[in-house]
């Protein structure tokens, strides 16, 4: 009998004293993905990246089926030569970036299936030579509810596109894929034009910007996109 599927969910730490509302936040959503997850009947496990020394993390990850990379705070702007200040800059994870930024490098390299989201995303956009847009309005509120419901329309057509299209998403985010990286392309815009999707053109290797974990939707958005990846 065929083995589960194992998936290596990565965060980048388990606490933030500093933070307290927004680490409720992410672990709110860190537990969602794991239900879903665990839903699916594979097995998970969730790691941060700031509290395991670095060569564990590229191990976990390797040895993985798939990996997810989860949000958190803004991508460093010194890795893709963004404005050093801006609206909403808050702080940066550095280390976290590098770390995930290796990981990504080493899943495409190797083929290996791995899903970003939110901040994921842009750091996949980041790791492979893409900016950001340092900071944009709509697409986040500052509310105890910060998720925006968003819908999204396909710019190609891919499976990963049209699951995204298939039902409102749950957006948060004041970043977004400015210039793409190399050998990505978007799959998926916001009525905006604001990019909500992008695919890379070799590699299971693919980002969404917006929560599939999110608890009110991950057992029905989550696992279909995990889904593609593994079988591409």
């Amino acid at each position: 009998m065929p083995q589960p599927p194992r998936v290596a969910v990565l965060h980048i730490r388990s606490s933030r004293p500093h933070a307290p509302h927004f680490q409720a936040e992410l672990d709110m959503l860190n537990a969602a993905a794991l239900d879903a997850i665990a839903a699916e009947g594979w097995a998970a496990e969730l790691v941060a990246v700031t509290e395991r020394p670095a060569d564990e993390v590229r191990q976990l990850a390797r040895a993985a089926d798939v990996v997810l990379v989860m949000g958190g705070e803004d991508v460093d702007p010194a890795l893709y030569g963004g404005l050093a200040e801006y609206p909403g800059s808050g702080m940066h994870e550095p280390e976290a970036d590098r770390v995930t930024f290796d990981v990504i490098r080493d899943a495409v390299a190797d083929r290996r299936p791995l899903l970003a989201i939110c901040r994921g995303v842009q750091q996949l956009n980041v790791a492979l030579g893409g900016t950001l847009h340092e900071h944009m309005i709509g697409h986040v509120v500052k509310a105890d509810d910060p998720f925006v419901t968003t819908t999204v329309h396909p710019e190609a057509d891919t499976e990963i596109a049209r699951l995204g299209a298939s039902a409102p998403v749950k957006c948060s985010h004041h970043q977004a894929v400015k210039e793409l990286g190399d050998c990505l392309r978007v799959t998926a815009r916001a009525a905006d034009g604001t990019v909500e999707a992008i695919e890379h053109t070799d590699a299971p290797v693919a980002g969404v910007q917006w929560h599939p974990e999110h608890p009110a939707v991950a057992r029905e958005q989550l696992a279909p996109l995990v889904r593609q990846l593994l079988v591409r």
